[in-house]
């Protein structure tokens, strides 16, 4: 069994990512805008699917998880536009970035 990772943008603009194992996608996220369940969207609602993919094994989907967890909210902007090219450029470091500006 598989599982998807998500990413809501919630009505104050801020982004939520999650992922569901044992359910569809769309559950998930009807529980999201009810307010089933206590937690970070709950005071955020309405929220909008930004951004999902299906993982064959729970594993990868929880990494995948993790990481997008710790990336910016440009990073995260640029995932949702699918502006594969944004994503990148916002991984480089700070410093990469200010030296191939000036070149």
């Amino acid at each position: 069994m598989g599982a998807f990772v998500y990413m809501l943008r919630c009505d104050d603009g801020s982004y939520y990512v999650g992922s569901a194992t044992g359910q569809t996608l769309d559950k998930r996220i009807a529980e999201h805008q009810s307010g089933a369940f206590p937690g970070y969207t709950f005071k955020r609602r309405p929220v909008t699917l930004v951004w999902s993919d299906y993982f064959e094994r729970v594993t990868d989907a929880i990494a995948a998880e993790q990481q997008l967890k710790g990336w910016s909210r440009a990073k995260k902007e640029a995932l949702a536009r699918g502006e594969w090219s944004a994503v990148s450029s916002h991984a480089r470091r700070p410093s990469a970035r200010r030296k191939m500006a000036k070149e």
